[in-house]
């Protein structure tokens, strides 16, 4: 029976994505702090394939391919450039055995730090980037491009996906300080101009925990009716730096900022109430952040069977219960 994909299940309701990897595979001791490149899936395959199982079984509906940062000329910063097509299929067909038939798996395209507005050399250098990777991840649902802080690379890399698949695409912007892209447009004008070009799930990923995000989710939200996506990081951000990676905590000291599942969890309802309709998790989310995500937007029927005893507590958690509750 063939898989429903990404639309028709965004036609039935919310579909909740997967969590963040780079950071949580670069804490487990795998993944080169700053960098955060992807090389894992040719050096140690078998970290992302736990990873991805950890997010299926936590409730995830989509993988998506550990390709982020995959683009050539970033992993030349770390030797690995000749080796950016091996990286992506890898990446790729791990995600697709993990997935099996129920999930959906999402390619994945990030922002390449290359792309230079008005500037011709540029736009072919990040095209045929966009195109080997697309190439590379053959045999994906849908494609994601992630984590764009100036639009025009956005919608290339959405023309790209337009151009080389007949595949859905989803585009998310990542917003700093100023609420504008560097290339300077506005939310509203981000998710207009993405809409124009044919994108068939727009949103946010990256940069901003839930209180940050959610006031541009809901701009995004009034400028137009499709499809929205949210992912926010799990790293607690301030009003004076509203972005992670300006903490300096980023990029190894981000353990004592971590935000809890049940703050995930609440995020996860807010959004769904407001109208977001694909809602996953970027940076420090982790399998229990999904899980609890998935629990708040009904993806589990119910929990594991448990017989408590009120009389004789069979657990430290059963006791301390009863402790609080005859206090």
């Amino acid at each position: 029976m063939t898989k429903k994909g990404i639309l028709d299940r965004l036609q039935r309701g919310v579909v909740l994505g997967d969590g963040g990897y780079i950071i949580e595979l670069e804490q487990r001791g795998y993944v080169v702090t700053g960098a955060f490149t992807p090389e894992i899936s040719v050096t140690h395959p078998d970290a992302v394939r736990e990873l991805h199982r950890e997010m299926k079984n936590a409730g995830s509906e989509v993988l998506q391919v550990m390709a982020f940062y995959g683009s050539r000329e970033k992993l030349n910063t770390v030797g690995y450039g000749d080796k950016v097509l091996e990286i992506n299929r890898a990446a790729t067909d791990i995600a697709i055995d993990v997935a099996g038939d129920e999930l959906l798996v999402a390619g994945d395209l990030s922002t390449t730090w290359m792309w230079t507005a008005d500037d011709n050399k540029s736009e072919k250098l990040v095209t045929d980037m966009f195109d080997e990777q697309i190439e590379a991840q053959a045999g994906v649902d849908f494609f994601i491009g992630e984590l764009f802080f100036n639009l025009g690379e956005a919608l290339l890399c959405a023309d790209r996906i337009k151009t080389k698949t007949s595949l859905p695409s989803m585009i998310t912007m990542s917003f700093r300080q100023d609420n504008r892209t560097e290339d300077g447009f506005t939310v509203t004008e981000s998710a207009r101009m993405l809409e124009a070009a044919g994108v068939d799930i727009i949103g946010l990923n990256c940069m901003n925990d839930p209180e940050h995000m959610l006031p541009h989710l809901r701009e995004m939200r009034e400028a137009f009716d499709g499809y929205l996506a949210a992912q926010p990081v799990a790293f607690r951000c301030t009003d004076e730096i509203p972005w992670f990676t300006g903490s300096t905590a980023f990029p190894d000291r981000l353990e004592p900022t971590q935000l809890t599942r049940f703050e995930l969890g609440e995020f996860a309802k807010t959004a769904k109430d407001m109208g977001v309709n694909y809602i996953g998790g970027c940076c420090g989310c982790k399998a229990t952040h999904m899980r609890e995500m998935a629990k708040v937007l009904g993806k589990f029927s119910a929990e594991n069977v448990w017989n408590t005893k009120d009389k004789f507590p069979m657990s430290e958690t059963e006791y301390n219960r009863n402790l609080r509750e005859n206090n």
